[in-house]
């Protein structure tokens, strides 16, 4: 049987690319059954009598996956987050990146929109650049039609699946455009009254750039810990997840435990406070989901 990739899931198709063609398929029955669904980034084998009428029917093994977006075998995700309109949260910077370190996936912190900054704002953001970087995470920066940066990322894009995700309205689709003009991604301005984007990306969608694979996918604006412990939180921080064989309790969880490295951390100054906050409020949200069963 052929193999290909899936570039694109749409009212319920699956368009996989083998080489130069593209394929229309359906999955198999047998695969709710056994409630597994194919998703974009998919490898499968496929068969098709012509290119509107196939049917996928095996998916090969992943090595990775999201649920938001529905997203297989991703390389890197690239986390796009403005300076302005709508305000940086490092609360839900550091909700995704909780989220892409469980699955795995290497973030790469996108802030775009700052050439709305006024010398004060810039700043601010700067420091918070300097932050993420001392974790170790790699942080660019954008203007608002994604014009500055460019030059590390295309060749950063090359031979990747990416994925694009963050919030609504932070100029995913403009920073998209920008590296492939002929995209032609649709695109809106902040809705004033809810202050926050337009959806304008209805579905997951793998756009060649380069010679690379980029997922344009919706935004969304909350991410839940359903498959999070509360015993593995701070391994997803990772200037936690470092200090945490330091601890003199196994099972800490760098609340209240005494000769806690988290916490003689944070005092001295090595962890942000704003990121312990997150912990300790990502924590009290995963003791609530266990309580409520």
């Amino acid at each position: 049987m052929p193999n290909g990739l899936i570039v694109k899931s749409l009212s319920g198709f699956y368009y996989v690319q083998d080489q130069d063609l593209y394929i229309q398929c359906r999955g198999r029955g047998l695969f709710r059954k056994q409630k597994r669904k194919p998703l974009v980034g998919d490898h499968v084998e496929y068969e098709a009598e012509n290119k509107t009428d196939g049917y996928i029917m095996e998916l090969h093994e992943r090595k990775n996956e999201l649920i938001r977006p529905p997203i297989a075998n991703v390389d890197q995700v690239l986390l796009v987050f403005s300076a302005l309109e709508p305000d940086f949260s490092t609360h839900l910077l550091d909700r995704f990146l909780v989220h892409i370190e469980a699955a795995q996936i290497e973030p790469v912190i996108v802030i775009s929109k700052i050439d709305l900054l006024n010398e004060t704002q810039e700043a601010k953001i700067q420091s918070y650049v300097r932050h993420y970087e001392e974790i170790g995470y790699r942080v660019r920066l954008t203007t608002n039609e994604g014009e500055k940066g460019l030059e590390w990322l295309m060749p950063d894009l090359n031979d990747r699946i990416s994925v694009v995700a963050g919030q609504s309205g932070v100029g995913k689709s403009s920073l998209l455009n920008a590296l492939k003009p002929n995209l032609e991604i649709e695109t809106d301005q902040i809705s004033t009254h809810l202050g926050r984007g337009k959806h304008t990306t209805r579905h997951v969608e793998l756009l060649s750039i380069g010679t690379g694979l980029v997922a344009d996918t919706p935004g969304f604006s909350s991410v839940e810990f359903t498959d999070i412990e509360a015993e593995d939180l701070a391994l997803y921080f990772p200037e936690m997840a470092s200090r945490m064989p330091e601890c003199k309790f196994r099972g800490c969880l760098h609340t209240s435990e005494p000769k806690c490295a988290i916490k003689d951390a944070l005092h001295e100054g090595m962890i942000q406070p704003y990121r312990y906050e997150h912990y300790l409020t990502f924590l009290e949200e995963i003791n609530q989901r266990k309580r409520r069963y």
